[in-house]
């Protein structure tokens, strides 16, 4: 009988904050008219300022401010309406002018938090500790030339925001589900596409470990740029693994700059970490304060929209929405518009939710299109919804028939489109009686099968007979019908 020799291993916590980099869809940069678009061919969006030239003076662009002051109000910050842009000195081939304008000691935001939802149904706080704005650096490319390596200068000066957690996250999943929050919410406010994959949203991870129970924190090592929500859970996973072991082995952890290696999930050093004196921040001589007027900030607050975790309680509560169907109205806000437009109109919501999240959606994704670019109107698609709930039509042929027209644009009053293209549900029972007759007598097997229990096979039936009726008959009618003539 083998006995328990590792009672004295002590057990050890995770203990983890994220920094989140954001780059906002402003059309031009933080402190240029140069354009901040995604795509272009190398160092075509580019000028004096965003060269560093002498000379060249940054002036701030005022959108940048205000999405900033967006998010904090998304995230429960308190808006520092006297702020300031310093200067962060450190030498890299993509940084034109040897330091990056960022903010230190007061950056736009701070003190906020962000409520978590986890799949066991957990719920957890993470403390956001600060928002700082600050510009992007240039692009570093290594595998253009053999001999030489190339910088692409269009990203240098893109607007960021850094929102810099608390070490409060305790697990991979809670960090994994803080990002997707996040890009919820950047996409939500219309701060940010978030698309990882542009490097509009990056993530460094400060992880370190220390024994359950302890309130002190261990050394951390930061691992830098990791642009998967995916890779943030890895990387999590193996620095705890990594360090966890160390420590057990009886060595150190140093505190350093990690680079994650995407192919193989493993870390490995980059450099020392530098601490902040490294950096010799200074304020920015060329820019003055950002000043936040208690107008404008009563603007921005008067102009935010609902967010999709209370939209998502607000349509579960007032509509009888499940979760699920919820939270895909929450956080796509484009649907959540059209569902919003079309529910003045519609006789039944629940109808309306069930189309919206199941064939609409799908068509969507089929064609690879956003609702806004399909040419219907609110008002057209809820007479479409009243129909089928009326049993005017079905919906099989609404969806395959009477939606495409109108979107061709071939009419605008939906009954009388239906009704000319010779839609509507017809109760022609003696009619439906025939085509019911002869679908059993060609299905004679089947029907044998039904009579012995198989009662499944009705479903045939009835589809059977809807194709006779091209169409034009109700299912629940054809289903009774057949039911009687089965007994």
């Amino acid at each position: 009988m083998s006995t328990n020799t590792n009672l004295d291993v002590p057990e050890f916590e995770l203990v983890s904050g994220l920094e989140i980099h954001v780059q906002l869809n402003t059309k031009s940069k933080i402190f240029s008219s140069d354009s901040a678009s995604f795509g272009a061919s190398g160092n075509e969006h580019i000028s004096a300022v965003s060269l560093g030239l002498p000379g060249a003076l940054p002036k701030l662009n005022k959108a940048v401010v205000e999405k900033a002051v967006r998010m904090g109000l998304a995230l429960n910050c308190t808006i520092n309406q006297l702020n300031y842009f310093d200067r962060k000195n450190y030498f890299y081939a993509d940084l034109p002018k040897g330091y990056q304008i960022t903010q230190d000691n007061e950056p736009i935001c701070k003190n906020g938090y962000i409520d978590l939802t986890l799949s066991d149904g957990t719920e957890r706080r993470i403390g956001i500790n600060r928002i700082h704005l600050e510009e992007d650096a240039g692009k570093s490319m290594h595998d253009q030339d053999e001999q030489y390596s190339f910088v692409d200068l269009n990203r240098a000066g893109v607007p960021l925001i850094e929102i810099v957690t608390e070490p409060d996250i305790r697990s991979a999943e809670e960090a994994s589900v803080l990002l997707t929050e996040m890009r919820k919410l950047v996409r939500h406010l219309n701060v940010s596409d978030g698309n990882m994959e542009e490097g509009s949203l990056r993530c460094d991870a400060n992880i370190s470990i220390r024994e359950a129970g302890s309130t002190e924190f261990g050394t951390r090592c930061e691992v830098k740029n990791l642009n998967s929500i995916r890779n943030v859970r890895r990387a999590m996973d193996f620095e705890y693994i990594r360090q966890k072991e160390l420590v057990l082995s009886g060595g150190a952890i140093v505190q350093s700059t990690l680079n994650f290696d995407a192919e193989q999930g493993t870390t490995s050093p980059m450099r020392t970490k530098e601490m902040a004196n490294d950096y010799r921040y200074f304020p920015d001589p060329d820019l003055p304060p950002v000043s936040i007027s208690d107008e404008w900030l009563l603007e921005l607050k008067a102009g935010m929209p609902a967010l999709p975790r209370a939209i998502t309680e607000q349509l579960m509560k007032d509509l009888g929405v499940s979760l699920s169907d919820a939270v895909i109205l929450a956080e796509d806000t484009d649907l959540l518009s059209f569902f919003n437009a079309t529910l003045l109109d519609v006789k039944t919501p629940k109808s309306l939710v069930n189309w919206l999240v199941g064939p609409v959606r799908a068509m969507l994704n089929e064609k690879g299109i956003l609702i806004k670019d399909i040419n219907l109107t609110a008002t057209q698609f809820a007479a479409v919804v009243n129909l089928v709930d009326d049993k005017k039509i079905t919906q099989q042929v609404a969806l395959q028939q009477l939606l495409p027209a109108l979107m061709k644009g071939d009419g605008g009053n939906v009954f009388a489109l239906a009704e000319e293209m010779n839609l509507l549900i017809e109760d022609n029972v003696d009619e439906l009686s025939v085509f019911a007759d002869q679908v059993l007598e060609k299905y004679a097997a089947q029907v044998q099968a039904y009579k012995k229990g198989k009662k499944g096979v009705l479903g045939l039936f009835v589809g059977e007979v809807i194709k006779l009726a091209k169409g034009k008959a109700d299912p629940q009618k054809v289903s009774a019908l057949l039911e009687e003539k089965l007994k």
